[in-house]
């Protein structure tokens, strides 16, 4: 019995497989079309590559935006460096995406994880973070209706220490027996903390966000390891995000009188769930204040759950706290990219 079988792959068979994945719906096709990358250039361009010199020879670096373009396919696939490669060369829609075709150059692992610590080693991340968000903001996408604040951990890779090194790690030394073992050291993530909330016990670090209430967009962060407690940054994220006289939402976590006294301080309201104690159960006014904040307060739950759903979960593969702010970081800018489509999205008038 003779089968149907195509003999290999030619210029117009690409095509027309292009075609039909454009057809399918190719996500990455969208963000192309409703995010303008080049609006990321000159703040690339000017800082990793204001020494480079065309008249000196060697080979050229790789595009900047291509690049940037390239963490945010790792963040949005959760993609370490080896799979990145891989999949670049494997994957048509990654290709389209690029703007690469097959006789183009793909940017090797060791290239793309130098490229990301460049941008970790020059604060590139948080200014690429801000710059869009002060746009979004001109352009009345983020608005002062209010924000919310939460935090989600991030899982890191787990270690097999004694209880006698994590005693020492947690005191922020190091083991004496890694001191002479570079190789072995370098391994090892002593920056990142376990902890544990009801059941579940967690590894590595914490994604602390503040999102604007309307349109869910992240306006700042922090990264902790994963054993401080929630509260701790949240008059860092007041700086990063919110302005004197908003409403801020936030679960019982936050609930605190210093908290209270300092959200009057700034002239801001607060919508923070009441908290229970001991003997002093909420009243029933009380729990219908709660019920009532719940319903915007939960609107940040949307963000950790596209990034552990349509993001492929929140796991870092890179070891100590400034990479991985760095990735975190990466990871929050990228879901906002994909919120500014959703939104563009939504604004499009009906068809007639």
């Amino acid at each position: 019995m003779r089968y149907h079988q195509d003999s290999g792959i030619g210029l117009f068979s690409a095509d027309e497989r292009l075609s039909q994945l454009t057809q399918l719906g190719d996500p990455l096709l969208a963000l192309s079309r409703h995010i303008d990358f080049e609006f990321f250039r000159a703040t690339l361009e000017t800082t990793l590559y204001a020494d480079y010199e065309a008249d000196k020879g060697g080979r050229p670096p790789f595009d900047p935006v291509m690049m940037f373009k390239i963490l945010v396919i790792q963040r949005l696939y959760n993609l370490s460096d080896d799979a990145t490669e891989f999949q670049i060369k494997d994957r048509l829609s990654f290709m389209r995406f690029l703007g690469l075709d097959f006789s183009g150059r793909v940017p090797d692992a060791k290239t793309i994880w130098l490229f990301r610590e460049q941008l970790q080693k020059h604060g590139l991340v948080q200014q690429l973070f801000d710059h869009m968000n002060a746009d979004l903001e001109r352009r009345n996408i983020i608005t002062h209706s209010g924000k919310i604040v939460d935090a989600s951990f991030v899982e890191a890779p787990r270690g097999r220490n004694t209880r006698e090194q994590n005693k020492v790690i947690k005191a922020g030394e190091i083991p004496s027996e890694w001191a002479d073992q570079p190789h072995r050291l370098c391994q090892k993530d002593t920056d990142a903390r376990w902890a544990k909330k009801g059941a579940e016990t967690h590894f590595g670090y914490k994604d602390h966000v503040i999102c604007d209430r309307r349109s869910k967009l992240v306006v700042g962060y922090q990264v902790t390891d994963a054993s401080v407690h929630d509260s701790v940054v949240l008059d860092s994220l007041l700086i990063d995000g919110a302005v004197t006289g908003e409403t801020i939402y936030a679960d019982a976590a936050y609930r605190s009188t210093q908290i209270e006294n300092g959200l009057a301080g700034r002239q801001m309201k607060s919508r923070i769930h009441f908290k229970a104690a001991r003997n002093r159960p909420l009243s029933a006014r009380q729990k219908k204040s709660n019920t009532a904040r719940s319903r915007h307060r939960a609107r940040v739950e949307h963000i950790f759950g596209f990034i552990e759903n349509s993001m492929r979960g929140s796991r870092v593969r890179g070891r100590g706290l400034a990479r991985n702010t760095a990735v975190i970081g990466l990871m929050n800018l990228t879901y906002n990219l994909c919120r500014v489509m959703q939104l563009k999205r939504e604004l499009r008038p009906c068809p007639a």
